[in-house]
Protein backbone atom coordinates (compact mmCIF):
# COMPACT_ATOMS: atom_id res chain seq x y z
CA UNK A 1 0.00 0.00 0.00
CA UNK A 2 1.25 3.50 -0.79
CA UNK A 3 1.53 6.03 2.03
CA UNK A 4 1.23 8.86 -0.47
CA UNK A 5 -1.69 11.20 0.36
CA UNK A 6 -4.71 11.22 -1.92
CA UNK A 7 -4.40 13.75 -4.76
CA UNK A 8 -6.34 16.95 -4.39
CA UNK A 9 -9.19 17.66 -6.77
CA UNK A 10 -9.15 21.07 -8.47
CA UNK A 11 -12.24 22.46 -10.17
CA UNK A 12 -11.88 24.84 -13.12
CA UNK A 13 -14.44 27.61 -13.64
CA UNK A 14 -14.65 30.65 -15.90
CA UNK A 15 -16.68 32.34 -18.57
CA UNK A 16 -17.70 30.70 -21.84
CA UNK A 17 -14.65 30.69 -24.12
CA UNK A 18 -12.19 31.34 -21.29
CA UNK A 19 -10.17 28.28 -22.28
CA UNK A 20 -10.67 26.02 -19.29
CA UNK A 21 -9.78 23.07 -21.49
CA UNK A 22 -6.55 24.82 -22.44
CA UNK A 23 -5.68 25.16 -18.75
CA UNK A 24 -6.64 21.53 -18.19
CA UNK A 25 -4.36 20.58 -21.06
CA UNK A 26 -1.38 22.32 -19.44
CA UNK A 27 -2.11 20.56 -16.16
CA UNK A 28 -2.34 17.27 -18.04
CA UNK A 29 1.12 17.97 -19.46
CA UNK A 30 2.29 18.15 -15.86
CA UNK A 31 0.77 14.76 -15.02
CA UNK A 32 -2.69 15.69 -13.76
CA UNK A 33 -5.68 13.48 -14.50
CA UNK A 34 -8.54 15.35 -16.20
CA UNK A 35 -12.22 14.65 -15.61
CA UNK A 36 -14.47 16.38 -18.15
CA UNK A 37 -17.90 17.58 -17.12
CA UNK A 38 -18.73 18.09 -20.80
CA UNK A 39 -17.94 14.45 -21.58
CA UNK A 40 -20.06 13.39 -18.61
CA UNK A 41 -22.87 15.47 -20.11
CA UNK A 42 -22.47 13.65 -23.43
CA UNK A 43 -22.64 10.31 -21.63
CA UNK A 44 -25.75 11.39 -19.73
CA UNK A 45 -27.60 12.09 -22.98
CA UNK A 46 -26.81 8.57 -24.15
CA UNK A 47 -28.40 6.91 -21.11
CA UNK A 48 -31.63 5.20 -22.27
CA UNK A 49 -33.73 6.32 -19.31
CA UNK A 50 -32.51 9.93 -19.49
CA UNK A 51 -32.96 10.00 -23.27
CA UNK A 52 -36.53 8.73 -22.84
CA UNK A 53 -37.24 11.48 -20.32
CA UNK A 54 -35.85 14.12 -22.69
CA UNK A 55 -37.96 12.86 -25.61
CA UNK A 56 -40.97 12.70 -23.32
CA UNK A 57 -40.51 16.37 -22.46
CA UNK A 58 -39.43 17.87 -25.82
CA UNK A 59 -40.46 15.31 -28.41
CA UNK A 60 -38.56 13.16 -30.94
CA UNK A 61 -37.42 16.18 -32.95
CA UNK A 62 -34.46 16.56 -30.56
CA UNK A 63 -33.08 13.24 -31.86
CA UNK A 64 -30.87 12.77 -34.89
CA UNK A 65 -31.19 10.04 -37.53
CA UNK A 66 -29.32 7.63 -35.27
CA UNK A 67 -31.71 8.25 -32.41
CA UNK A 68 -29.23 10.25 -30.34
CA UNK A 69 -29.98 13.59 -28.69
CA UNK A 70 -28.81 16.52 -30.79
CA UNK A 71 -27.23 18.91 -28.30
CA UNK A 72 -27.60 21.97 -30.50
CA UNK A 73 -31.33 21.37 -31.03
CA UNK A 74 -31.86 20.75 -27.33
CA UNK A 75 -29.75 23.79 -26.47
CA UNK A 76 -31.82 25.93 -28.79
CA UNK A 77 -34.86 25.01 -26.71
CA UNK A 78 -33.54 25.25 -23.17
CA UNK A 79 -31.41 28.36 -23.71
CA UNK A 80 -34.08 30.32 -25.59
CA UNK A 81 -34.95 33.67 -23.95
CA UNK A 82 -37.72 33.35 -21.40
CA UNK A 83 -37.46 29.54 -21.27
CA UNK A 84 -35.70 29.23 -17.93
CA UNK A 85 -38.15 26.53 -16.85
CA UNK A 86 -37.02 24.36 -19.78
CA UNK A 87 -33.40 24.57 -18.69
CA UNK A 88 -34.39 23.69 -15.13
CA UNK A 89 -36.32 20.70 -16.44
CA UNK A 90 -33.29 19.46 -18.36
CA UNK A 91 -31.04 19.96 -15.34
CA UNK A 92 -33.45 17.96 -13.18
CA UNK A 93 -33.18 15.09 -15.65
CA UNK A 94 -29.42 14.95 -16.23
CA UNK A 95 -27.64 16.59 -13.30
CA UNK A 96 -28.17 13.82 -10.73
CA UNK A 97 -26.70 11.25 -13.12
CA UNK A 98 -23.77 13.51 -14.02
CA UNK A 99 -22.88 14.28 -10.41
CA UNK A 100 -22.93 10.61 -9.43
CA UNK A 101 -20.78 9.77 -12.44
CA UNK A 102 -18.29 12.52 -11.53
CA UNK A 103 -18.25 11.43 -7.88
CA UNK A 104 -17.41 7.85 -8.85
CA UNK A 105 -14.71 8.90 -11.32
CA UNK A 106 -13.07 11.27 -8.84
CA UNK A 107 -13.18 8.63 -6.10
CA UNK A 108 -11.45 6.17 -8.43
CA UNK A 109 -8.70 8.65 -9.26
CA UNK A 110 -8.19 9.57 -5.60
CA UNK A 111 -7.25 5.95 -5.00
CA UNK A 112 -4.64 5.94 -7.78
CA UNK A 113 -1.21 6.49 -6.21
CA UNK A 114 0.21 7.38 -9.65
CA UNK A 115 -2.03 10.46 -9.96
CA UNK A 116 -0.56 13.63 -8.38
CA UNK A 117 -3.53 15.92 -9.09
CA UNK A 118 -7.09 15.59 -10.41
CA UNK A 119 -8.73 18.38 -12.42
CA UNK A 120 -12.50 18.66 -12.84
CA UNK A 121 -13.20 20.73 -15.95
CA UNK A 122 -16.92 21.54 -15.89
CA UNK A 123 -18.46 24.73 -17.28
CA UNK A 124 -21.35 24.78 -14.78
CA UNK A 125 -19.45 23.39 -11.82
CA UNK A 126 -20.66 26.09 -9.43
CA UNK A 127 -24.15 26.41 -10.87
CA UNK A 128 -24.76 22.66 -10.57
CA UNK A 129 -23.32 22.41 -7.06
CA UNK A 130 -20.49 20.11 -8.12
CA UNK A 131 -17.92 22.27 -6.34
CA UNK A 132 -18.45 20.16 -3.21
CA UNK A 133 -16.57 17.41 -5.06
CA UNK A 134 -13.46 19.64 -5.19
CA UNK A 135 -10.76 20.65 -2.72
CA UNK A 136 -10.15 24.01 -4.41
CA UNK A 137 -11.52 26.11 -7.28
CA UNK A 138 -9.46 27.89 -9.95
CA UNK A 139 -11.02 30.74 -11.93
CA UNK A 140 -9.81 31.14 -15.53
CA UNK A 141 -9.93 34.84 -16.39
CA UNK A 142 -10.21 36.19 -19.95
CA UNK A 143 -11.76 39.51 -21.13
CA UNK A 144 -15.19 39.06 -22.71
CA UNK A 145 -14.30 40.34 -26.22
CA UNK A 146 -11.56 37.74 -26.48
CA UNK A 147 -13.85 35.02 -25.13
CA UNK A 148 -16.56 35.85 -27.67
CA UNK A 149 -14.01 35.86 -30.49
CA UNK A 150 -12.72 32.45 -29.44
CA UNK A 151 -16.13 30.85 -29.10
CA UNK A 152 -17.55 32.21 -32.34
CA UNK A 153 -14.45 31.11 -34.23
CA UNK A 154 -14.07 27.76 -32.48
CA UNK A 155 -17.69 26.61 -32.17
CA UNK A 156 -19.47 28.71 -34.75
CA UNK A 157 -21.83 30.22 -32.18
CA UNK A 158 -23.28 33.65 -32.78
CA UNK A 159 -22.77 36.36 -30.19
CA UNK A 160 -26.48 36.01 -29.39
CA UNK A 161 -25.99 32.33 -28.60
CA UNK A 162 -23.02 33.16 -26.39
CA UNK A 163 -25.08 35.75 -24.50
CA UNK A 164 -27.92 33.25 -23.99
CA UNK A 165 -25.54 30.71 -22.50
CA UNK A 166 -23.97 33.36 -20.28
CA UNK A 167 -27.38 34.32 -18.91
CA UNK A 168 -27.82 30.73 -17.73
CA UNK A 169 -24.59 30.86 -15.71
CA UNK A 170 -23.47 32.71 -12.62
CA UNK A 171 -22.03 36.19 -13.18
CA UNK A 172 -18.26 36.08 -13.61
CA UNK A 173 -17.81 38.29 -10.57
CA UNK A 174 -19.52 35.61 -8.47
CA UNK A 175 -17.42 32.84 -9.97
CA UNK A 176 -14.25 34.81 -9.32
CA UNK A 177 -15.31 35.55 -5.75
CA UNK A 178 -15.96 31.89 -5.00
CA UNK A 179 -12.67 30.71 -6.48
CA UNK A 180 -9.54 30.09 -4.43
CA UNK A 181 -7.10 30.97 -7.22
CA UNK A 182 -7.11 32.83 -10.56
CA UNK A 183 -5.22 32.20 -13.79
CA UNK A 184 -5.03 34.76 -16.63
CA UNK A 185 -5.56 32.87 -19.88
CA UNK A 186 -5.63 35.86 -22.22
CA UNK A 187 -1.99 35.54 -23.29
CA UNK A 188 0.28 32.96 -24.85
CA UNK A 189 0.45 29.30 -23.96
CA UNK A 190 3.92 29.81 -22.52
CA UNK A 191 2.61 32.58 -20.26
CA UNK A 192 -0.12 30.25 -19.06
CA UNK A 193 2.41 27.49 -18.35
CA UNK A 194 4.42 29.87 -16.15
CA UNK A 195 1.31 30.63 -14.09
CA UNK A 196 0.33 26.98 -13.81
CA UNK A 197 3.82 26.00 -12.66
CA UNK A 198 3.73 28.74 -10.03
CA UNK A 199 0.38 27.46 -8.81
CA UNK A 200 1.64 23.90 -8.58
CA UNK A 201 4.60 25.15 -6.56
CA UNK A 202 2.26 27.05 -4.28
CA UNK A 203 0.38 23.80 -3.64
CA UNK A 204 3.64 22.18 -2.63
CA UNK A 205 3.72 19.70 -5.48
CA UNK A 206 7.22 18.50 -6.31
CA UNK A 207 8.65 19.70 -9.62
CA UNK A 208 9.85 16.22 -10.49
CA UNK A 209 6.33 14.85 -9.99
CA UNK A 210 5.11 17.09 -12.79
CA UNK A 211 8.07 16.67 -15.14
CA UNK A 212 8.97 20.34 -14.83
CA UNK A 213 12.73 19.84 -14.55
CA UNK A 214 14.78 19.86 -17.75
CA UNK A 215 16.53 16.64 -18.76
CA UNK A 216 19.93 16.03 -17.23
CA UNK A 217 19.42 18.15 -14.09
CA UNK A 218 19.80 15.13 -11.84
CA UNK A 219 16.19 15.02 -10.67
CA UNK A 220 14.98 11.56 -9.78
CA UNK A 221 11.42 10.27 -10.00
Amino acid sequence: MSDRPSPRVIGLVGGIGSGKSRVAGVLAERGAAIVSGDEAGHQALRQPDLKAAIVGRWGPDVLDEQGEVTRRKLGGIVFAPGKEEELKALEAIVHPWIKQHLREELARLRQDSAVPLVVLDAAILLEAGWDDLCDAIVFVDVPRPLRVERITRGRGWTEKEVAAREMAQLPLEEKSRRADYTLDNSGTLDALRVQVDALLSRWGLARRTFNLDPPGDGARS
